[in-house]
């Protein structure tokens, strides 16, 4: 006997599927219930922790080891583990995958004494010939190194001990190692990677040991990271010892005024380089909370041409400083959220020296000074002018942290006292070079980064990369080379630079503007967010949500 037919026509599904809903209406309240109950037990995947982090700058390349961007190391500084680290609470370089080492008293042999309980997150394991073989890479001239390679310094060349202990062996003594070695950018990278991805591809798919993993990076889009659950060897200042936030997302965030509404929707939990303004406002908001982080390096400057009339005299470029109300001229930019730089380097960087400050500003004195260098106004258009050339600058501006602003405050001052003053912006570093390469401009905005002061031999050695005032002076390059050597004895070193910065000042060759303070501002769910002491670099593994 056949089962009774459960087929119904479709007006009999339709009067069956009235006549249910009717009957069938106390169902509907249980069916809701039931659905919310199971939301509260959805996958892990679900209720993951995640984290949004704003970057404003989407860079040419992220491998740390080949490109230089200072934003880079903010999301890389969780990826890689260095050979050391520096304690931002002021207590010296600390172990981290070395966990001693020995440095020759001559100061050429360096010997790292590793970990062994260490394995990058593709299960290759920590060892001395991985240390060799990241530093190889670096510095390989094929693989055209940006920076971590002019880190490194006078390094001949990395020698395998055995497992354990590897040794830098140096041409002469190199005082920067050390905080070389505890960057992002000599991070340790699986040496599988490296090999199996080589340096054009290495970026996307990159290995390191830290306490968060790679996943994936789209250029211009986000780069992702997943907690590293076997983290087990970060240094003795972390106060956490595994990642609290499962996956962190940077996004990145170009265009200043995208940047408040970002964190204001809850796109981003976390965004640097807030603008001044948005700051003001978004602090009168409970919500929100500003980290303002100080970057050690060079200020927000301006560096004078000495190969190119005017400024190719002393008196003319102390006149332009002088000319200038830098503290107004920051505070219109950047409120009081910055402090007036007083010379080549932060207050923030060893080797600052406050005894040798530029001078404020002195409109009558810069006056007095141009009228002593032959410039004067002698039909009263208010411009100067000398043997019948007129008191003309250009002036060259890249279009990132500030510059183009900057320079137009310039302009205006140097204009009020008489100067014709031509601006010329420069979108991106490779149109800047240009204009550094033909040489036509009389001050060009440039600045780098970094705790070391030896950063300023670039700048001023005569045959320093960035020496783009064209100056030289033999003195100074013996100063700056003492300095770059004096490895053992900080107070020594904090001497010399001294020494320099009164050269710098006494030669007028730039013009300080502002103590680079990066922006960083968090919505009140996150909590512990501690930077690194290059400034830029943030120790993820400590911040989490709040409860």
């Amino acid at each position: 006997m056949n089962p009774p037919s459960h087929r119904l026509s479709v007006s009999d599904r339709h009067r069956g599927g009235i006549q249910g809903w009717k009957s069938q209406q106390w169902l509907f309240p249980l069916l809701l219930l039931a659905l919310l109950m199971l939301a509260g037990c959805s996958p892990a995947s679900d209720s993951t922790s995640r984290l949004t982090y704003g970057l404003t700058l989407a860079p040419s390349g992220i491998d740390p080891h080949l490109h230089a961007s200072s934003e880079l190391t903010i999301p890389l500084r969780s990826v890689y583990d260095t050979l050391v680290y520096e304690d931002p609470s002021g207590g010296g370089f600390v172990p981290g995958l070395a966990v001693n080492w020995t440095i020759s008293s001559d100061g050429l042999t360096y010997t790292f004494d590793l970990r062994t309980d260490v394995s990058f997150h593709d299960g290759t394991p920590f060892n001395a010939q991985a240390v060799k073989d990241n530093i190889d890479y670096t510095m390989d001239p094929d693989n055209h190194s940006f920076k971590a390679v002019f880190m490194l310094g006078p390094l001949q060349q990395v020698e395998v001990i055995d497992e354990d202990t590897v040794v830098f062996q140096l041409s002469e003594p190199f005082a920067p190692l050390m905080d070389s070695l505890s960057q992002s950018y000599l991070g340790m990278a699986s040496p599988t990677a490296l090999s199996d991805w080589g340096a054009t591809e290495y970026q996307f798919h990159q290995v390191g040991t830290g306490p968060y993993r790679f996943v994936e990076y789209i250029p211009n889009d986000h780069i992702t990271l997943e907690a590293n659950p076997d983290y087990a060897w970060g240094p003795s200042f972390f106060t956490q010892e595994t990642a609290q936030i499962d996956e962190i997302v940077f996004r990145f965030y170009e265009d200043e005024a995208t940047r408040a509404l970002a964190l204001e929707s809850g796109e981003v939990d976390i965004i640097g380089e807030m603008p001044p303004h948005e700051v003001t406002r978004l602090t009168t908001d409970d919500s929100f909370t500003l980290n303002a982080v100080p970057i050690p390096g060079q200020p927000l400057q301006f560096l004078f041409n000495t190969l190119r009339s005017p400024t190719d005299e002393v008196k003319v470029r102390t006149a332009l400083i002088m000319a200038v109300d830098r503290a107004n001229l920051v505070n219109t930019l950047f409120g009081s959220y910055s402090p007036m730089a007083q010379g080549p380097l932060c207050a923030c960087t060893f080797g600052f020296s406050s005894d040798f400050a530029f001078p404020d500003h002195d409109l009558e004195a810069a006056t007095t000074l141009l009228e002593d260098a032959g410039w004067i106004d002698p039909d009263g258009d208010g411009f100067r002018s000398r043997n019948g050339n007129d008191l003309e600058l250009l002036l060259v501006a890249p279009t990132w942290g500030s510059n183009t602003e900057a320079a137009q405050l310039l302009a205006a001052a140097w204009e009020a006292v008489g100067a014709r003053v031509t601006i010329e912006v420069a979108p991106g570093f490779g149109r800047l070079k240009e204009a550094q390469t033909a040489g036509e401009y009389n001050a060009i905005g440039f600045n780098l980064f970094g705790a070391d002061p030896d950063l300023l031999r670039s700048f001023y050695a005569s045959d320093g990369l960035y020496n783009w005032m064209g100056y030289s002076d033999p003195i100074l390059d013996a100063l700056l080379l003492q300095a770059a050597q004096e490895w053992s004895d900080r107070a020594k070193r904090q001497d010399i630079y001294a020494q320099i910065a009164e050269i710098l000042r006494d030669e007028a060759l730039l013009i300080p503007l502002r103590d680079y303070v990066n922006l960083t501002m968090t919505n009140n769910r996150v909590q512990d967010l501690r930077f690194s002491t290059q400034g830029w670099s943030p120790f993820l593994i400590e911040t989490q949500f709040v409860p």
